[in-house]
């Protein structure tokens, strides 16, 4: 549920990011969407049975629970790209990193990389000048343009569908250890990759406008 008092910046945030969701393919200021979740790496007690003619492969319901990785996804929905980044913590410094890999590594010749994003404690622009220096952190920030999802609206965040994606084609099962998870992970992104699976995104403001219309205020005449 979204509080009364939060609607208005709730449809703010929601409105900004559904225009620029309608804007044309530019490859000079793409959209790249953003998000991160944790993943529990857990392995088997006993090794697994693999199927046999006549039978069919048995995993023992014991398993193991190893450390927890973080995945940090970046994905260009016009485009079908998308890569994957593991990680040890989802910090503020892993952010800003992973953000300037972005910006040189993945699109170093756009004039403005727009990225949505959830708008967590560890997503803040002003925090690469505590990682960088100033000259560095004005460079990096000019590059970028960031438009946060709304509290409670983080469905608006298209990495979520690649999120949900990763997790149906490659995570759903148990993966032991942080090298395994790498090299699953990259196949899996160089698959789509290649697909062009591209993201076609639907819901617009004027939906929003209809379905959404009681966190609109109501304006008197």
């Amino acid at each position: 549920m979204i509080p009364p008092d939060q609607s208005t910046e709730f449809v703010y945030h929601m409105e900004d990011v559904l225009s620029l969701y309608r804007e044309p393919y530019d490859s000079s200021q793409p959209v790249v969407c953003f998000d991160e979740h944790p993943y529990q790496l857990v392995s088997h007690v006993r090794d697994p049975r693999p199927a046999e003619p006549g039978t069919v492969a048995r995993e023992d319901y014991h398993y193991r629970q190893e450390e927890t990785k973080n995945l940090f996804l970046a994905s260009e929905p016009l485009t079908g790209w998308r890569t994957v980044t593991l990680k040890d913590r989802r910090t503020t410094e892993d952010w800003v990193t992973f953000m300037k890999s972005i910006v040189d590594e993945h699109y170093p010749d756009a004039d403005c990389i727009r990225v949505v994003l959830d708008n967590l404690n560890t997503h803040k622009p002003a925090a690469f000048y505590e990682y960088f220096d100033p000259k560095e952190a004005r460079r990096l920030l000019d590059q970028l343009e960031f438009h946060f999802t709304p509290v409670h609206g983080s469905w608006l965040n298209m990495a979520e569908i690649e999120f949900n994606r990763l997790q149906q084609q490659c995570l759903d099962r148990r993966i032991p250890d942080a090298a395994t998870l790498r090299q699953e992970v990259a196949a899996w992104e160089q698959s789509l990759n290649a697909a062009d699976t591209e993201i076609e995104w639907r819901f617009t403001s004027e939906d929003a406008r209809i379905k959404l219309r009681r966190l609109y205020p109501t304006i008197e005449d």
